[in-house]
Order: C-alpha cells, then structure tokens, then sequence
C-alpha cells in the first residue's frame, strides 16, 4: 500500500552507486518513493558488484500503468497485496519461486499462504502495516477512534484534514463509516456513500499522498495515513496520535516481485534472496518505519519500532482487513465515485 507511506515522489530517477567499477551488471528497481534504505542497496551492491537504479511512484496504480505499456526497464517492483493479485491475472509477473531460495526459511509462516500469492511462488513479503489516520491531539482532544473524524468531523478539524488521493483507501474507509461491505456493487448504498463523500469533501483541506509533509508543515492538523508515515511524523510532531477506528481499518502488505522478462533476471533473484535475509528486512524497518515479514529481523530493528503504537496495535483495536481486488464492475462503479468526488 500501500502504498502505502510516506512523503511520495513519482519519479526520483535515483541512481546508487558506489562510485565504482561494477563487473556483474545491474539492476533497476520500482519502489515506492521514499521506500527504500539506501544502505540497504549499498550493501546489497557490494555483495553482488551489481549496480543498483532505483526509481520511485506514489501509487499501486501509477506503477501498474507504468509496467503495462512495456518497454519499462525495470526488474523489481513492490507492489501492494491486491496490487500483486491483479498483476498474476494480467500476467505480468515473474515465477521466481522464492520458496525454494536459500533464505525463504526466514519469512514468516504466516505471510507464506496469503490470498495474493499462496506459497509464494512470485513474491516475498516487503513491509507491511494498517492504513488509518493520526490526529493532533492538542487541537482535538475527544476519541480519536472513530472513523466520523474523516467524514463527519467536530469544528475544530474542519478544514484541516487531509485525505490520502487513493481509491481504494477512501472508499473502504467510507463504506466501514456506513457499515457496507468491501468490494460493494449495491447502487443504493454506492449512492449513499457519493453523497456522503461529497458532502465531507467540504470538511478536507487537501487529498495528497505527502501525508509526512502534511502534517510536520502543520498544513493540517488530521491526515489519512499509513502507520510507518504516521510515526515518522511524530518523531517531528509529538502530539500527533494514531487512531484505531472502531468501525475497522485495512491491514496491507508491500512485496518484492519480478516483472515478466525482466531483462536482469538473475540479479532480481539475487536481490529477492538477500531481501529475505534478517539484516536486510531490518534495514528496511529501521529505514521506512513499518514492520516486515522476516523472522529474526527484529534482533536488528530499531528498538521503538518493537514499541511504537503505529506499529503495534492495541489489544482492543479490531483486526485489520485485507482487502482484495474487486471485480471489474465494482472497480467501474467506484471510478465514477471518485471522479465525481475529484471534480
């Protein structure tokens, strides 16, 4: 997701290097920006003598239009778990088998069968976290933990919320504040939900994925949010909380995966195996502030990250939802939504 972070930038154009001579070839990576520890590619070039070109998006879907019109260049991409779903139905990834490289026996049993990719035969697990939003606790200072903050918010947040510009995170969002299902085709419920879209757009300063720069600019005081941008801009903005809606929030999970014919398809395995290794997963973690799916990880990982409440969630907080793709009818209805809602 989730994106699914952070401060987004489309197209960084980042070049790492070490500053010499590289005899193995190279490698070119899409990631979301501002995703990605760049210790963690030094380390991984110098152990390969592999160069290393990373590029960034802001969105699953700006990635997904990206590899569709072919000719990208790109070997490695991290996409969302629906993200993943729908890039195995289009074809567009690569049977790497993980399961069968040297490091798979540290990922986390329970990232192995997911709805995504059952045993892991395409990707690996990257980061992973919830989608909600955080708050300032001195501007309001009532329950935190109520999806109405977005949609029906009290007069000292009007005007100061911010929206992630995400589909799928906005709508969800909407139809747990309804109590509708996921994946919702039902027309009058769907215009139940536009009219109230509409009607809290009045309420929102901005829909932006910079939710880090959102809220430690004080530009607004509440912002949708992923949990490892949310602790991020604490560390900045000590006031800021995290909430746990009682209504429910989505659970994501990012991943490593092989885009069909990568051109350096031998250093994308290499890459994905040593992205499995415990340093490696730490590195990540310590770097983009969530949690990861590698056991052993966390001997290395950053000791407020074992701690944090973004990061780990109350025993009173309801799970999180993994939500899947939906069919192409529901995904249309929800287009007409959100262009209604982006006018």
């Amino acid at each position: 997701m989730k994106s699914k972070i952070l401060a987004m930038t489309t197209a960084l154009g980042l070049t790492l290097t070490m500053g010499s001579a590289f005899a193995a070839g190279e490698l070119h990576v899409y990631n979301w920006g501002n995703y990605t520890n760049p210790e963690m590619i030094e380390k991984f070039e110098k152990m390969h003598d592999i160069k290393v070109t990373l590029d960034g998006y802001d969105s699953n879907e700006t990635m997904l239009a990206k590899v569709e019109q072919g000719g990208s260049g790109y070997d490695i991409v991290v996409p969302g778990d629906y993200m993943i779903a729908i890039m195995l139905k289009k074809g567009l990834l690569e049977r790497v088998e993980p399961n069968k490289m040297a490091n798979f026996k540290n990922v986390d049993p329970k990232w192995v069968d997911v709805y995504w990719d059952e045993g892991r035969n395409y990707s690996i697990p990257y980061q992973w976290g919830t989608t909600n939003f955080t708050v300032d606790s001195t501007v309001y200072t009532g329950d935190v933990n109520t999806l109405a903050l977005l949609f029906d918010p009290p007069a000292e947040l009007k005007g100061r919320i911010n929206m992630l510009k995400d589909m799928n995170d906005v709508i969800n969002a909407g139809l747990r504040y309804l109590d509708y299902p996921r994946c919702n085709s039902n027309k009058a419920q769907l215009k139940e939900l536009n009219a109230m879209l509409i009607k809290a757009k009045a309420n929102w300063r901005t829909m932006d994925y910079s939710v880090i720069e959102k809220l430690t600019s004080k530009d607004v005081d509440l912002s949708q949010s992923w949990n490892g941008a949310a602790k991020r801009a604490r560390k900045d903005r000590p006031e800021l909380v995290y909430s746990y809606p009682k209504e429910g929030f989505t659970g994501w999970m990012d991943n490593v995966a092989v885009l069909k014919g990568a051109p350096n398809l031998e250093n994308a395995k290499l890459f994905m195996d040593f992205m499995m290794t415990p340093e490696a997963a730490a590195m990540t973690s310590n770097f983009a502030n969530y949690a990861n799916g590698i056991m052993g990880s966390e001997k290395m990982m950053n000791a407020d990250l074992t701690s944090a409440p973004e990061i780990v969630m109350p025993a009173s907080a309801p799970a999180p939802e993994f939500v899947p793709p939906c069919d192409q009818e529901v995904t249309d209805l929800y287009a007409k939504i959100w262009t209604n809602l982006n006018k």
